[in-house]
């Protein structure tokens, strides 16, 4: 992923939004990431993506729930707080 300043993104942005839609370019702002921008096609891409991963989610919890497969609330909270899951 190629890397601008934030002061080289605002001088030459007509050049930024040609290198966004070959990859996605870091913007820093006095030597820390502030931002990463992208085309909108790898956007709704990734978007996408997050939908069917959410989706895929809830399907399996609709099974879960379908086979019985449950936890107490009360029991998975103490068991969290105990560091089981760390």
């Amino acid at each position: 992923m190629q890397s601008l300043t934030a002061n080289n993104a605002k001088t030459k942005f007509g050049d930024l939004l040609m290198k966004v839609q070959r990859e996605p370019v870091q913007i820093s702002k006095n030597g820390s990431p502030v931002a990463v921008i992208m085309s909108c096609e790898e956007y709704e891409q990734l978007e996408q993506l997050k939908m069917m991963m959410l989706k895929s989610r809830f399907e399996q919890a609709e099974r879960d729930i379908e086979n019985g497969d449950l936890v107490d609330g009360d029991e998975f909270m103490k068991a969290l707080n105990q560091g089981q899951f760390d």
